[in-house]
């Protein structure tokens, strides 16, 4: 009987972490623009650090896959797929690598660096889309503006992995 409540308490979980990811992604997208186009907190890829730190590579994917489709899907802008899963399958990349370098006492060190490199993946998207490397230009102030952010979201990562030890699944 403990491998269905395992599988149910794990798709659960899996369900609740997207369902929380999803309603950060949506709350977001409602603040004002910062004053530089494209550039936001994404504040729900904390909730993609912490599963890739406390859940594993494979359930971290699904929910950010699941988030991806179902914010463009809700935001009813269909070419927000092709950016968010261009940069987030790229950050879950760095994640996975980082996931083997880091302990637990800096894994708020890997948001920073998976920001960056969800910033390259959109730009490259855009790069495609637009068919002109001209986007590259904006990497500069993405990277900035990803560091800034990739360490407020690990810190705030760092911290519910730190808060949710505990639970089991």
């Amino acid at each position: 009987m403990a491998g269905p409540v395992k599988r149910v308490r794990r798709i659960t979980l899996l369900a609740l972490l997207t369902a929380i990811a999803l309603t950060i992604f949506m709350a977001e997208a409602q603040l004002p623009m910062i004053p530089v186009p494209g550039v936001k907190l994404g504040l729900a890829n904390i909730v993609t650090v912490y599963a890739m730190f406390a859940l594993g590579p494979g359930d971290a994917l699904l929910v950010l896959s699941a988030r991806i489709f179902l914010g463009a899907v809700f935001s009813g802008q269909p070419m927000t797929l092709i950016y968010s899963a261009a940069g987030g399958f790229l950050s879950w990349c760095a994640l996975y690598l980082l996931r083997k370098a880091l302990t637990q006492e800096h894994i708020w060190l890997a948001s920073p660096v998976a920001a960056i490199f969800h910033n390259l993946g959109q730009l490259l998207a855009a790069a495609a889309v637009l068919r002109s490397w001209a986007v590259m230009a904006y990497l500069p102030y993405l990277i900035i503006a990803a560091v800034l952010a990739g360490l407020f979201t690990g810190i705030a990562a760092q911290a519910l992995i730190r808060r949710l030890d505990g639970i089991k699944l």
